[in-house]
């Protein structure tokens, strides 16, 4: 579930965002929790299943068989939806390390979501609508180049959804594996990922 903190208008002026990023800035959020903003708020994300750890550590390793020594993989990673005032802390983020560094050290500002060149969401029980539609909106709308979901709540089964090629808001493309087939990503990543290895969907009421 998310808890909702601090509350705005559902689409904020300038000012109302400065004082939502600021609010996110500051937070001291428990250990294993993530802030977000969205839609005029910011929502407390809790701690994920193990599984969804184990999805995310065999996709990071894919990563970095395949990506340049320019190119680093992010967790818990805030990144900025500058068109929508959108803060999403994405599982994966695949950006350029010297975009990553060259932030202010002494403020602690995401990272603008268009400089992304790969974002990840791995579903949870309490979040799974979201990623498959607000957050596959708003990645559109960075835009964010490739943007991959993996569903473990999918209705049909466990699945891995590739998007790509945003424009004007939405992927043009996407290709949709269910867990077992491998999974294909595209140039420069150039990874296949063997989604038998995922674990598979969570039992009872985990998140």
């Amino acid at each position: 579930m998310t808890a909702a903190l601090v509350e705005h208008d559902t689409a904020p002026d300038r000012r109302s965002w400065d004082l939502l990023l600021q609010a996110w800035r500051e937070l001291d959020v428990p250990e294993g929790w993530h802030a977000e903003i969205d839609e005029g708020q910011i929502v407390l994300v809790p701690p994920p299943h193990r599984h969804h750890h184990g999805i995310a550590a065999m996709l990071h390793r894919a990563l970095y068989g395949v990506i340049s020594e320019d190119l680093e993989v992010y967790q818990t990673l805030g990144v900025h939806i500058a068109p929508l005032d959108k803060l999403y802390v994405p599982d994966l983020v695949l950006a350029p390390r010297e975009t990553v560094d060259a932030a202010d050290p002494d403020t602690n500002d995401p990272l603008d979501a268009a400089e992304a060149l790969f974002v990840v969401e791995i579903t949870s029980q309490s979040n799974a609508k979201d990623d498959r539609t607000k957050k596959l909106w708003a990645y559109a709308h960075a835009p964010v180049p490739v943007y991959l979901l993996v569903d473990r709540f999918d209705e049909h089964g466990p699945t891995a959804t590739l998007f790509t090629g945003p424009q004007n808001g939405a992927y043009k493309h996407a290709e949709r594996v269910p867990f077992g087939e491998p999974l294909k990503l595209p140039a420069p990543f150039a990874a296949v990922v063997d989604t038998a290895g995922f674990p598979g969907r969570a039992c009872g009421s985990a998140p």
